[in-house]
């Protein structure tokens, strides 16, 4: 990573309506961490948030098998991989953001970590659906205190020409991780069982938030007077809330992000489903011809591709972004737009495609664009606020996205799923196949909210 990836930490410009924040150095100007700790911060980050994926994710490759052992229907799949854990994830962001706002946020990351990785091995001793659910509760009120104090922590460190960068950067944890969850998940679960799998993907975590309470830092300590401009500087709940009701392009930018998400989280528990339900034979020949098990086999290509081209993706959409809004600020928002708009036809052309092989080959473009939106809407979403309000504005878009995507996109396609393929109608392999289709067709009010921001953006960023 070249110097210009992590440059020096500048004091980003408040809205003329909320109080300044005083400044830090003896010349008037915030002082930057040094270079090398803010690569290794940064670094460290993306490491928490795919550990955090891993451990969100895993349960997508272990759907089948969870299935038959438990006898679920794909809506209680759906139910726990989705509201199940989003229920607490996406209720307690907003207290955290809030607690982050005054508390240490390395210490909140790191305790975070230790819970939500407990939770992931409790997953493991489930017996039956309420059981699961009730674990998965669990992971999820761990990691409700990871990517706000993580958003906020970047932005405060980053100014506004390289933000979208580094908060794609981060981002790369969703596909890094969903990758590492795929794959650990589908080699541990082919050897050992499902319930292993959840034993192993959470131990990392525990490690990871001792080296995170350790070495990471807590920028408004970083100079006295910076700590007391922070503290002066607090806002209330009711403050950010009344704040944010005034900048539409917040309101635009959230609520298509978590279309996408719909999507997303929607159709990722039903992926290796999909496989093995329409091409279990040929998948079975290509796992054989590597001398390993169908489901290593699929978490292994899905893995790759959608660790691979998702986290190109999300590079390569914020350093579009960065690139063009220093031109027009409203590339901010095209830029979701556009890949959305390419990415549909796509998707479904790769899910209708009549072999395995050339699914997994037509899958990649999806995979690289379905990213491009991470750093461009996390970017607005840390720019329409100022300095001391940005953990509970990371909240509040995280809320909304979850509450949405990560809630109801699972039970949605799930629900879906269970209807299509009845026997009376499209049959297990078709019925999964189509709901995965339908599932994509969200992508349109996505776009056109992002859209519809462009009228709005260039009053409403501040910082």
């Amino acid at each position: 990573m070249t110097d210009a990836a992590l440059p020096a930490v500048a004091t980003p410009p408040v809205a003329p309506s909320q109080p300044a924040t005083p400044a830090a150095g003896a010349a008037g100007e915030w002082t930057p961490a040094p270079l090398a700790y803010r690569r290794y911060a940064l670094g460290l980050l993306l490491l928490v948030y795919m550990l955090n994926f891993l451990d969100r994710q895993v349960v997508n490759i272990l759907a089948e098998p969870i299935k038959k052992d438990l006898h679920l229907a794909d809506w209680q799949i759906g139910a726990m991989s989705g509201i199940a854990f989003a229920l607490f994830y996406t209720f307690l962001g907003i207290p955290i953001g809030r607690l982050a706002e005054r508390r240490s946020r390395p210490l909140i990351i790191a305790g975070s970590m230790t819970l939500w990785s407990a939770f992931t091995a409790v997953c493991g001793l489930s017996q039956n659906f309420w059981q699961i659910c009730l674990a998965r509760l669990g992971v999820g009120f761990g990691e409700a205190g990871c990517t706000p104090c993580a958003h906020s922590i970047i932005a405060d460190d980053t100014p506004p020409k390289d933000r979208a960068y580094a908060l794609a950067f981060y981002a790369m944890g969703t596909p890094l991780g969903s990758l590492l969850g795929l794959v650990m998940g589908a080699v541990v679960a082919d050897a050992w069982g499902w319930r292993v799998a959840f034993f192993v993907a959470g131990a990392p975590g525990i490690l990871a938030a001792i080296v995170v309470a350790l070495t990471l830092k807590e920028p408004r300590r970083r100079l006295v007077q910076q700590a007391a401009a922070a503290k002066a500087a607090q806002a209330t709940f009711a403050e950010t809330f009344r704040y944010l009701a005034r900048k539409p392009t917040f309101w635009l930018v959230a609520f298509s992000a978590s279309i996408s998400a719909f999507i997303g989280y929607g159709v990722a528990p039903f992926t290796a489903s999909f496989y093995l339900r329409n091409h279990g034979p040929e998948i079975a020949g290509l796992a054989a011809g590597f001398g390993v098990k169908s489901l290593t086999f699929i978490g292994v290509s899905i893995g790759l591709i959608s660790g691979v081209a998702g986290a190109f993706g999300s590079l390569l959409g914020g350093r579009i972004s960065d690139w063009a809004t220093a031109r027009d600020v409203r590339a901010y928002v095209t830029v979701p737009a556009i890949g959305g708009l390419i990415w549909a036809p796509l998707y479904c052309l790769a899910i209708l495609a009549p072999t395995a092989k050339m699914t997994l080959i037509l899958s990649v473009a999806p995979a690289l664009l379905g990213t491009l939106w991470y750093g461009p809407v996390y970017a607005v979403a840390q720019s329409v606020a100022p300095p001391h309000m940005r953990a509970t504005t990371a909240a509040l878009v995280l809320f909304i996205i979850n509450i949405i995507g990560l809630g109801l996109g699972p039970v949605f396609t799930g629900a879906l799923s269970d209807y299509l393929s009845a026997p009376a109608r499209l049959g297990p392999a078709d019925g999964v196949q189509w709901a995965l289709v339908i599932t994509s067709f969200w992508v349109v009010p996505s776009v056109l909210l992002s859209l519809m921001a462009r009228r709005t953006i260039r009053q409403d960023l501040v910082s």
